[in-house]
């Protein structure tokens, strides 16, 4: 094999596994005091690695009504509910656009920018997307999406070399989740776009 870890299910499922360990922040270790936006978007570059935010993404979501404004006149305008909505929208970032973004929080929340009219709190939101999330990883890892010995039995039809064996299977593997991902994103828009109130 080509590494000290072979690239195997097992391995596969290690990683999974950390990556839910280490995923989303608990509501509880969110900043407790108010931000300015310069220290909103530090926070987010430190958390999404891989993504850039800037005080004029986080203002065009602001204007364009996807989170709410920040506290009139208080120059740490930024709270714990903003960083709430701002990691939600994060993780619904790289799936659905904006304007799918904004109908999503809408079932929830309503007007952005009133919170009275609010059906559940963020507080509440954020925690059952943390569990939720904690649930999709650990049925990532206790679901079988490779079929293992299916690959196996494909790679040596191929009669590839040793060293190369190990570089297909892990393309079969990475392609097997990208067809999952396609098809849940699909899925995703679907229900958003399609969702109409009564």
């Amino acid at each position: 094999m080509l590494n000290e870890h072979k690239f195997e299910i097992e391995y596969i499922n290690k990683i999974a596994k950390n990556i839910s360990d280490n995923n989303i922040v608990p509501y509880e270790d969110l900043p407790r005091y108010d931000l300015f936006l310069s220290q909103v978007t530090d926070y987010l570059n430190d958390k999404f690695k891989g993504e850039k935010y800037t005080n004029n993404i986080v203002q065009n979501y602001i204007k364009n009504e996807v989170i709410s404004k920040p506290e009139d006149g208080k120059k740490r305008g930024y709270t714990k509910v903003h960083l709430v909505q701002l990691i939600l929208l994060s993780y619904m970032r790289p799936i659905l656009t904006t304007e799918e973004i904004k109908k999503v929080f809408r079932l929830a929340f309503n007007e952005i920018n009133n919170g009275e009219d609010d059906i559940i709190s963020w507080e509440n939101a954020y925690k059952i997307f943390s569990d939720l999330q904690q649930d999709s990883f650990e049925n990532l890892i206790e679901k079988e999406y490779f079929n293992e010995n299916k690959f196996q039995s494909i790679v040596k039809s191929m009669n590839l070399k040793i060293h190369e064996e190990e570089k297909i299977m892990v393309f079969f593997m990475v392609m097997s989740l990208i067809c999952q991902a396609s098809a849940i994103k699909k899925l995703v828009q679907n229900i958003v776009n399609n969702y109409e109130e009564k």
